[in-house]
């Protein structure tokens, strides 16, 4: 089976008043990922911030991420798939991170966010096709239905 992504990277930022635990729990949820990278960092007030990264590599893994946002938010992306891909062929979207914690998706445009972005693999490299081939991806993991 021939791989859509170079990669897919799911992070979310937990600031100190968060439960680092939980944030890491919803990550892992959101991707199937067992293994997080953990970056301890400073925010513009000296706040200690954590950054939870899931750096994914596999068909799997990728499928995985899409099938647990579910039908209701692919079809959202398929909607709005031409803004949310870069001249890089890059996708880039983000959900609202209070709601994910209590197991709901939510695209959002906020600030507080787990931020999925993800590398399409496209021959040639250009955005039309990294496009198609994203489209292509997330219509056949909900075939039924599926908008545009």
């Amino acid at each position: 089976m021939a791989s859509n992504f170079h990669w897919i990277r799911v992070k979310a930022i937990c600031y100190a008043t968060e439960d680092e635990d939980l944030i890491c729990d919803v990550v892992s949820a959101m991707t199937g990922a067992e293994e997080l990278d953990i970056d301890i960092s400073e925010g513009l007030h000296n706040n200690p911030l954590t950054v939870v990264d899931a750096n994914l590599t596999k068909n799997k893994e990728f499928a995985t991420v899409f099938r647990t946002l579910g039908k209701d938010i692919v079809d959202q992306i398929l909607e709005s798939i031409e803004d949310r891909v870069d001249d890089d062929c890059v996708f880039y979207v983000r959900f609202d991170k209070q709601k994910a914690v209590c197991g709901e998706y939510e695209i959002t445009h906020g600030g507080d966010v787990i931020s999925l972005t993800a590398k399409i693999m496209s021959h040639p490299a250009r955005k039309e096709v990294a496009v198609g081939v994203l489209r292509d991806y997330l219509r056949n993991l909900f075939p039924q239905d599926s908008p545009q």
